[in-house]
């Protein structure tokens, strides 16, 4: 890994980034951490065994037509990037955090990534089939069994991740940066092989 301190994994909701990220993390000796941690917007609107819908979660969903649902989560996530950036140039700098960092998590931008030029960190972003997404969500909120406002919420859950990816895959391609496809049945040891590919790219790229 030379130089490198910092991996960034970012990605739509569902796409596998904290699954991946654990393993890249455990191979590399390095810190793991998600930027939901840091400041928590409106997540997943199904129930779980340990979880019901808080209400305002709920209501988010109801309310909101994707366009404003996607509308508010990058506004949440621009809000958020100083938080982000300050975690990474933590780990990343001369002198800063002794263990390296695996940062993993939706609010990591293509744009705002590219433009910070942060010192001794690669970035790769995870993408799935829409299908491969949506699968994923119907499992995990149960939606065979839902009731009618469960699909619904789910629904515009899903309609918002998929917006969310669509946008961030051109912005990736359009910056010329790395994406790795995390769907398709593939392996999470064989995702993970593809996401340090990716990095040592980057680091050679670097000359570092």
């Amino acid at each position: 890994m030379g130089d490198v301190r910092v991996v960034l994994i970012g990605g739509t909701s569902n796409v596998g980034k904290s699954t991946v990220a654990r393993v890249v993390a455990e191979r590399l000796g390095f810190a793991h951490r998600s930027t939901d941690l840091l400041a928590r917007h409106p997540g997943r609107p199904w129930r779980t065994p340990e979880r019901e819908v808080p209400d305002h979660v709920a209501e988010h969903y109801r309310a909101f037509t994707v366009d404003e649902l996607i509308a508010s989560v990058l506004d949440h996530y621009e809000r958020l990037w100083p938080r982000i950036e300050e975690l990474i140039t933590a780990h990343a700098t001369e002198g800063g955090a002794r263990t390296g960092l695996v940062l993993e998590g939706s609010a990591l931008w293509p744009a705002r990534v590219a433009e910070s030029r942060l010192p001794r960190t690669a970035a790769v972003w995870l993408t799935a089939d829409h299908s491969v997404v949506r699968d994923r969500v119907h499992h995990s909120g149960h939606y065979t069994t839902a009731t009618d406002d469960e699909r619904h919420l789910m629904d515009k859950f899903l309609a918002r991740t998929e917006r969310y990816q669509t946008l961030m895959t051109a912005a990736v391609d359009s910056l010329g940066l790395r994406r790795v496809d995390g769907g398709g049945g593939r392996p999470v040891t064989e995702v993970a092989d593809a996401v340090l590919a990716a990095v040592g790219e980057q680091r050679m790229a670097r000359g570092v």
